[in-house]
């Protein structure tokens, strides 16, 4: 029989269950996906309720073990990543008792303001690489004990999408340093909750679950889990880790000579390497993948979502295929337009949630086209500019990975990324990045070795910037910050 592991990779667009050989290939017979939307309102919701979520991923498993072959392949581990950032109120019996409100929810701006006037945010950001910023915890909770004390009350635990899985599963409580990690309550040189914050808000650390890491899978699912699934009733479950950190192990990126490039809804570029403790520029973020691995880098809320949003606001009514050659056609910049893409406010590099994307240079003869090369071109600009932080804190990262649905459709925003940083950029093979490194983590549980030698990874297409353009980007990115600096100095 062949050994093979199941990652689940839950997403906030869609969860995906697919199944990996040993040699980290996932099995294309093997595979299922489920899609959905947070529910969103003009207040600046982005939720889901939890049960949701479990019955998603539910699906997806059912729908792999179906067809797997007993006789043809044995499951040896789980592995899982989600979403950072996001959390869900459980009572004492784990049964949700608030949505699941994710890292896009940016109603708790007001409240983060107002933290953040009690806040040494210098210091926090010191201590936990987070920001007082709707995305983290701290703003979340005290927004929602302003909000709604009644609901506040019955929470006895606040737990990520993983924990709330992990704890359906098994019956068991525990936070992964991955997850925790991404909270903006985690100290990232301890490896535990940090004290210094939980004394500004309306919980304490018996409200959290007790931090644990992927060395220590769990093991014996329980009903009906156990009847529903007997294949992965006593296989080792790693413990989700955060989507980012996971997409850089499943890129190849899990070196500080890599660099990783995701364009999916969402965008990010992150590096990857080990280390027990960390210093960090108050631009970027920095989350683990374990204990010994850190993953530094920047991220912004409105990635892929950019073009969703302008192809049906600009009711463009082509197919992607001519809009990209129509784009292709056309000199950079030369529409004499700049875009701002916060359109969900801005992450990276400024932690402005109030920030909104912005279009300068607009005319009574610009085009719709024009436009939507523009925002893809302003998405390039943010990855540049977070990229030239990244080069001054690993000199040596000399190899830029990109992977994400969006690069994967769309070659010209992948070129436009290139020309943006003015470095070759390799545009892996590997279209489900985070679920193969959810896979490599299982399969270390496993015992399977893990490394390049055992797992290569497939060449993908490689990019050269175009000299003639490289010149372009760097001046526009020049305009924008100023843009950017005139809209936001205040």
């Amino acid at each position: 029989m062949t050994d093979v592991v199941l990652a689940l990779d839950i997403g906030t667009s869609s969860s995906r269950a697919i199944v990996f050989d040993s040699q980290g290939r996932s099995v294309d017979e093997l595979r299922a996906q489920v899609h959905y939307e947070p529910r969103t309102d003009g207040e600046g919701a982005a939720e889901f309720t939890g049960d949701d979520l479990v019955d998603h991923i539910s699906d997806c498993i059912d729908k792999v073990l179906a067809r797997v072959d007993s006789g043809k392949y044995r499951l040896c581990a789980v592995g899982m990543c989600t979403f950072w950032h996001s959390m869900i109120g459980i009572d004492r019996k784990g049964k949700a008792v608030t949505p699941l409100y994710t890292w896009a929810d940016t109603r708790p701006k007001g409240a983060a303001g107002e933290l953040a006037q009690g806040f040494d945010v210098a210091a926090y950001h010191a201590r936990t690489v987070g920001a007082i910023h709707p995305s983290y915890f701290p703003a979340r909770l005290s927004w929602l004990r302003k909000s709604e004390p009644e609901l506040f009350e019955m929470v006895d635990r606040w737990v990520s999408p993983g924990e709330y899985l992990y704890n359906g599963f098994f019956g068991e409580m525990g936070c992964s340093v991955s997850m925790a990690s991404g909270t903006g309550l985690f100290n990232q040189n301890q490896c535990a909750w940090d004290s210094n914050t939980l004394d500004f808000l309306p919980i304490s650390a018996k409200n959290l679950s007790p931090i644990i890491d992927i060395d220590t899978p769990a093991r014996g699912l329980v009903e009906p889990w156990r009847s529903r699934w007997p294949q992965l009733s006593d296989v080792p479950w790693v413990p989700a880790i955060g989507d980012g950190a996971s997409s850089n192990l499943g890129s190849g990126c899990d070196t500080d000579h890599r660099i990783a490039i995701n364009l999916g809804t969402s965008g990010a570029i992150r590096v990857l390497w080990s280390s027990k403790s960390v210093e960090i520029p108050p631009e970027l973020w920095c989350y683990r993948l374990d204990r010994d691995r850190l993953v530094r880098g920047g991220a912004f809320s409105d990635g892929g979502s950019v073009f969703a949003w302008m192809r049906d606001t600009l009711k463009l009514s082509e197919t992607s295929d001519s809009l990209e050659k129509a784009i292709e056609a056309r000199e950079p910049f030369a529409h004499g337009l700049l875009f701002l893409p916060f359109l969900s406010g801005e992450r990276s590099t400024g932690w402005r949630p109030e920030a909104s994307a912005t279009i300068h240079g607009l005319r009574s003869s610009t085009e719709p086209i024009e436009i939507l090369q523009a925002s893809m071109e302003g998405v390039a600009l943010r990855f540049s500019l977070v990229a030239e932080l990244l080069g001054r804190e690993f000199p040596q990262a000399s190899e830029i990975r990109a992977s994400g649905g969006a690069l994967g459709e769309s070659e010209t925003w992948a070129q436009m990324i290139c020309d943006a940083l003015g470095k070759p950029i390799i545009v892996t093979a590997e279209s489900e990045a985070s679920s193969r490194g959810a896979a490599l983590v299982a399969l270390s549980a496993a015992g399977f070795p893990t490394d390049e030698q055992h797992v290569p990874l497939e060449a993908g297409r490689k990019l050269k910037p175009n000299s003639d353009r490289v010149q372009k980007y760097r001046i526009a990115l020049e305009r924008q910050q100023d843009l950017y600096q005139r809209l936001h100095s205040f």
